[in-house]
């Protein structure tokens, strides 16, 4: 899969609408490509182990 940030900066720089001989092509709004991007990153950091959280035990000395 190609990195989504190059081809959002790809898209941004393009135009919405093309039409050439007849044929029509129109991409996705900016704004959807944007929050689909989000909601990958977030499907991705979903599988890490710990989800961005330490757990530790804090001991303080000359405590049992």
């Amino acid at each position: 899969m190609a990195d989504l940030e190059e081809i959002l900066a790809d898209n941004a720089t393009k135009p919405q609408t093309v039409s050439v001989d007849g044929m029509t092509a129109t991409q996705h709004p900016l704004p959807d490509q944007i929050a689909a991007d989000r909601y990958l990153q977030g499907k991705q950091a979903q599988k890490k182990k710990w989800k961005g959280l330490l757990l530790q035990k804090i001991q303080f000395p000359g405590t049992i």
